[in-house]
């Protein structure tokens, strides 16, 4: 969804969407199905999947209550990064996340994960989106992953700019918890780029009187300042600020980057 959306959303309980799409299971993610085939494809185009140590999920705030995790956009391997912090960070809770049917080579890919599939940047599609999340959101141990972006885009553009549909699904949910999730892919001192998350704090949703346009701001305030700290660890390229999920370096080490590296350690041995 995005901001062609705000008209769409809002008429949700006059125009819901057609039988057959309300009444539909939706499946959880297969997490760990695919989880091995996961990792063995970020080792192979990473160098390293890193999760910042600074901020982790307060396990107590989110206690018996749905997660609606969103992120920013920054690459296409944004959902099996996802699909792996879930794995590490959240294996007791049942994962779900919406995929652009816009896109239907990536879509047919994902869906056999477990997505479910939207139409992005249509009142069809947002209402949809709205539906099945609040579906989804009505058991405790669910969490919802969303892409708040309504695009690619690089981790430092600002102002941070998210998608309606999160503001409109907070405003509509009660007893949930949001926790933003940055996401960023550097090069550090590699052939192979870094592929680097940090979580924000939690925003419990409770009771709180906002409008859709109010919730949109908040989060976009709170996933900008998750961002600006997750660039700072990125530009101190110092890897004992993060936990490794995955260490490429191995997978990484043959080929023309083995021949580079030995060929530099030859030149700096001591004679």
């Amino acid at each position: 969804m995005d901001e062609a959306d705000e008209e769409g959303a809002p008429e949700l309980a006059q125009a819901p969407p057609e039988r057959e799409e309300k009444e539909r299971e939706v499946a959880p993610l297969r997490v760990s199905l695919y989880a091995r085939a996961a990792e063995r494809d970020l080792a192979r185009h990473f160098h390293a999947v890193r999760l910042s140590k600074s901020q982790r999920p307060d396990s107590v705030a989110a206690r018996g209550k749905p997660l609606i995790l969103y992120f920013n956009h920054p690459s296409w391997w944004d959902p099996l990064i996802g699909l792996l912090i879930a794995q590490h960070i959240f294996p007791e809770r049942r994962h779900y996340a919406p995929i652009d049917v816009g896109a239907p080579s990536r879509h047919r890919f994902f869906e056999r994960l477990g997505f479910f599939g939207v139409e992005a940047g249509t009142p069809r599609g947002a209402r949809r989106f709205l539906t099945l999340a609040q579906t989804i959101l009505a058991r405790p141990d669910a969490a919802l992953w969303v892409p708040a972006e309504a695009r690619l885009s690089d981790p430092r553009e600002r102002p941070v700019q998210l998608r309606s549909g999160i503001g409109h699904l907070a405003s509509r949910v009660r007893q949930a918890v949001v926790l933003p999730l940055a996401l960023e892919v550097p090069f550090w001192d590699e052939p192979l780029p870094e592929a680097l998350a940090r979580f924000g704090e939690e925003v419990p949703i409770g009771d709180a009187d906002l409008g859709a346009s109010d919730w949109t701001a908040v989060l976009e305030n709170q996933l900008e300042s998750t961002l600006d700290a997750l660039a700072a660890e990125s530009l101190a390229r110092d890897s004992s600020r993060f936990e490794t999920l995955i260490d490429g370096g191995v997978a990484a080490a043959g080929g023309v980057s083995g021949i580079w590296r030995r060929f530099k350690a030859r030149l700096t041995r001591p004679s």
